[in-house]
């Protein structure tokens, strides 16, 4: 064999520290292809997070804006109308003109979440639903608009300008073919929930301005959800609270006092503080938290919530006029 055949064997694999040093690069690379993969996975749970937690934060606020906006309507001239209450004894129902009513700092044994505070607001919703003929006063029943969307157990007011008149709805208004109108009877007696005490109404309508409201009793409080952290929950004419809002851990509301009757507030304080008839302006501050923990590198002690841990929270504040209240 050659001396060049020799030196030519001698060349052929790879040495133990070349081997090495190819792993050694090669943990390295894998090392820094997991590192931005990790990143880029932290990156975008927290962007999901946070775009999760804004959606929730704005979907709540714009629930409870709503309803603060629309409190305190009963017909044309508001408060003013005289109303009769023809509905059963019913907690629910009974101080339906009390428009506003809260709870500081929930402490009750219930459902709601302590410390968190508790609006419920009154008022009736404008369908334009009009008489269609002049009705009985001691009739159980009056005709309005066909199509009227109106339903059996629906609660609603039927006010002018000057009277109005709370009963519940104990028939299908709409059944009975096309007659032009739909029927309401409001009769005593059955099994209707709280159902009327009696019948007559308080004026005959004569004029042309008389509509039929619903009535819309609104209660938001913070409660355990289905995934086991605190949401929004909404209870409406004294039905069973429903889910409204997820991840909300948190709800403080301040109540503008109007105490020179000019329509602006004088101060912000917490409910028990206030003369709730007088108040013109609700500031609400909801506390929403990221539904994924351990995206905060550090724990941290949110201001309103207290709690500690990784999750990211918000707080969304808003301040909503009451416009039935102001001039």
């Amino acid at each position: 064999m050659s001396t060049q055949t020799k030196r030519n064997t001698y060349q052929r694999g790879m040495t133990l520290v070349e081997v090495m040093i190819a792993m050694v690069l090669g943990l390295l690379l894998t090392a820094g292809i997991l590192q931005l993969f990790v990143s880029n996975k932290q990156t975008y749970r927290t962007t999901e997070s946070i775009a999760r937690l804004q959606e929730n934060g704005r979907f709540a606020t714009f629930f409870l804006t709503n309803d603060i906006r629309a409190a305190d309507f009963w017909g044309c001239r508001g408060q003013a109308i005289s109303i009769d209450n023809h509905l059963n004894a019913s907690a629910d129902f009974d101080t339906f003109r009390a428009a506003i009513e809260a709870i500081d700092n929930d402490t009750a044994v219930d459902n709601v979440i302590n410390g968190t505070d508790t609006i419920t607001l009154k008022g009736t919703s404008g369908l334009g639903v009009a008489l269609t003929s002049l009705p009985n006063e001691a009739a159980a029943s009056f005709k309005v608009t066909d199509n009227s969307q109106l339903k059996e157990n629906d609660i609603v007011l039927l006010s002018d300008c000057s009277d109005g008149d709370l009963l519940q709805i104990t028939n299908d208004p709409g059944a009975g073919g096309n007659a032009g109108f739909d029927n309401v009877i409001h009769a005593t007696g059955g099994t209707h929930t709280p159902g009327n005490l009696n019948k007559v109404l308080r004026s005959n309508y004569d004029g042309t301005d008389a509509r039929v409201y619903k009535l819309n009793i609104s209660t938001y409080s913070i409660q355990q959800g289905t995934n086991g952290r605190n949401s929004l929950f909404k209870q409406t004419n004294g039905a069973t609270p429903q889910e409204l809002v997820e991840d909300i851990e948190n709800m403080q509301i301040l109540y503008g006092e109007d105490i020179t009757a000019d329509g602006i507030p004088n101060f912000y304080k917490t409910s028990n503080l206030v003369n709730m008839n007088n108040v013109v302006a609700v500031r609400i501050s909801l506390v929403a938290v990221t539904a994924v923990d351990n995206i905060n590198s550090q724990s941290s002690n949110h201001s309103i919530s207290g709690n500690v841990d990784n999750r990211i929270r918000r707080t969304f504040t808003s301040t909503i006029v009451i416009r039935n209240r102001v001039p």
